[in-house]
């Protein structure tokens, strides 16, 4: 008989030890969380993980003191470096990732595209969530 029984704790899968997400629906065309009746709509699983996403990118890092310093995007560090675009693609791929995988619902962050039309730089990736997959495009994350 031992004194100190040794006892493994139940392993946990992350789904199992993680609520389910919600967040405030978002209009992304208009950047703006969307209401009813006066009161903000709820979203929750893949969607909430998406507005997540795009409020994320679109947050400077460090910049509000609301947020902690993990959050937010370093993307907006790139405009007027000297860099070719094809640094400063592969360092936005890189600032992305960084952004996007510090979300426990988050697993991976997959297919980054980025390109520069003009002054706008164009992103497109695949964020895979602990729900399944989230596709999201856009040139107005910065």
């Amino acid at each position: 008989m031992d004194i100190f029984p040794f006892i493994e704790p139940m392993a946990m899968t992350e789904e199992e030890s993680l609520p389910m997400y919600r967040e405030i629906k978002w209009d992304y065309k208009s950047d703006m969380p969307v209401f009813k009746n006066k009161q903000p709509v709820i979203v929750s699983g893949n969607e909430a993980v998406k507005v997540w996403i795009w409020n994320a990118l679109k947050t400077e890092r460090k910049r509000y003191v609301i947020y902690t310093h993990n959050y937010g995007s370093d993307v907006e560090e790139l405009i007027g470096k000297p860099y070719s675009d094809t640094l400063k693609s592969m360092e936005c791929q890189r600032l992305i990732e960084e952004c996007l995988i510090i979300n426990p619902y988050i697993t991976e962050v997959n297919d980054i595209e980025t390109s520069f039309e003009g002054d706008k730089l164009i992103i497109s990736f695949t964020a895979e969530t602990i729900y399944g997959s989230v596709k999201m495009e856009s040139d107005s994350f910065v």
